[in-house]
């Protein structure tokens, strides 16, 4: 080969790794949310993709619907994204030994974990496998729609009974299409379980996944459900099922007020909020208890996570997407409070500073107020498992068909839930 030749061969080689060289690296990342979410998050991928333009970012975000049964899929193909915000009760689920997702340990270079307290770290982590970086704590509390309860004439209620007296009058002044409240059965089950521990101070689920209520409590517990109906306190299920599948905050009579209140995660308020009509707005209202009684029963939770997918090819890139989306500035205001006040120290610091947490936010208001009421009530992944909600979605229906006893749908709901708390045990 002469010597021409050979230096357009090397020319042309070292072209090309060149231009090989400069490819980016791309990344995918999921998340579920409403449209405020997504347009927050989009605008802090921009900014890292400024700051790393050698790191491109495919987004795929969709509404809660549906989010997981793609995931599920997903996952068990191996086609999972790079990143995931993923749900606390979805450990059980994906990575039973803490295998389901990459480990954040072996990436403590590319993630700040001084930002976070050991206690939060321990929570997304499975047998000592970090499997995604916390993103905030939240609780289930009470939030309302003010221009409706003050066409029913109400104040918000403090006590169950004003809780339940709410329904009729409602009926009564409103219409039948206005209720105080409106909830998935993911919130009823929730709210459920608050009344139960005010009452007897024992929740559903031990640690273990152990029902703890007897077959009396449990007769209780679902004579509760069934007045939700009964007293026109919620839609039922049927009634719900009517407007379709998609997100409560998204359906008519939630945008027309005539549903007037939520039990329901104070991070997700932002959407329901809005999607009121003006001059509307949601407000927080007191937390129902029992009149004498400590307990509240509220249940805190680590509200999502950044996770790594076990199968990425590029897990250093994918620690630094997830380190930026969590703790630097860019990000931290862009994304504001749209996942809950955030677990990092910078970003909560910041945001603080910047009077983006303010105590008369909802979201804000929300998660201060669950914090100052005494609970014992310890998060477990059973309380929300699929497959328990769609248990408890049969058993109400069964409660307002009212073919069966309570204490057969109490019965037969807790024969189903054993069985599949056996299975995801295994």
């Amino acid at each position: 080969m002469n010597k021409i030749a050979s230096g357009v061969i090397a020319s042309l080689l070292l072209s090309c790794t060149t231009v090989w060289a400069q490819q980016p690296v791309e990344l995918r990342m999921s998340w579920w949310g409403g449209n405020s979410r997504h347009q927050a998050t989009l605008k802090a991928l921009e900014a890292f993709e400024k700051t790393h333009p050698e790191i491109k970012v495919k987004a795929e975000y969709t509404g809660w619907d549906g989010h997981l049964s793609r995931l599920t899929t997903q996952m068990a193909s191996g086609t999972e994204p790079d990143v995931m915000q993923t749900n606390w009760p979805w450990l059980i689920i994906f990575s039973k030994n803490g295998e389901g997702y990459y480990d954040l340990n072996k990436l403590k270079d590319e993630l700040d974990l001084s930002q976070y307290q050991a206690k939060d770290l321990q929570s997304t982590s499975v047998k000592g496998k970090l499997n995604g970086l916390p993103i905030s704590v939240n609780a289930p509390v009470f939030y309302y729609n003010d221009v409706t309860w003050k066409k029913a004439g109400l104040v918000y209620p403090k006590t169950w009974d004003e809780f339940f007296a709410a329904g009729k009058i409602f009926q009564q002044k409103l219409g039948n299409n206005y209720y105080p409240y409106s909830m998935v059965d993911q919130d009823v089950i929730l709210l459920l379980n608050a009344w139960m521990m005010q009452k007897y101070q024992k929740p559903m689920f031990d640690s273990n996944g152990k029902f703890t209520w007897n077959e009396e409590q449990w007769v209780d517990a679902f004579s509760f459900v069934k007045r939700l109906s009964d007293e026109h306190i919620v839609p039922s299920p049927k009634t719900l099922s009517s407007y379709g599948k998609g997100n409560l905050y998204e359906m008519k009579p939630w945008i027309a007020g005539e549903w007037g209140g939520l039990f329901t995660w104070n991070i997700t308020i932002r959407m329901f909020a809005n999607n009121m009509t003006p001059p509307a707005k949601l407000v927080l209202g007191d937390y129902v208890m029992q009149p004498g009684v400590e307990e509240s029963g509220v249940y805190f939770k680590t509200a999502q996570m950044f996770s790594v997918a076990k199968s990425t090819k590029h897990p250093k890139e994918a620690a630094m997407l997830v380190n930026f989306l969590l703790n630097d500035p860019q990000s931290v205001e862009a994304l504001g409070l749209e996942r809950g006040i955030p677990l990092s120290k910078a970003a909560e610091r910041l945001l603080t500073e910047k009077g983006v947490i303010d105590p008369n936010d909802p979201v804000v208001a929300g998660l201060r107020q669950a914090q100052t009421l005494h609970t014992s009530a310890i998060a477990t992944p059973y309380i929300e498992d699929l497959q328990v909600i769609d248990q408890f979605t049969s058993a109400r229906e069964k409660l307002d068909q009212g073919k069966l006893t309570t204490a057969q749908v109490a019965a037969e709901f807790r024969q189903q839930v054993e069985r599949i708390v056996r299975r995801l045990n295994r």
